[in-house]
């Protein structure tokens, strides 16, 4: 659970930098990545927890 959080915290605090900074726009979306990979891990544990 630790490493899904980490990214999808991660993910929130490249998109605020990413909005933030137009210069940065690269960082909005290594946000939006990591944000995509945080909640399809995070759903893949709730399947499989439940299975």
């Amino acid at each position: 659970m630790g490493i899904v959080l980490t990214l999808i915290i991660v993910g929130i605090v490249l998109l605020i930098l990413g909005i933030a900074v137009k210069a940065a726009m690269f960082l909005l979306w290594i946000g939006i990545i990591l944000l995509v990979i945080g909640a399809i891990m995070w759903i893949l544990r709730q399947v499989r927890s439940r299975a």
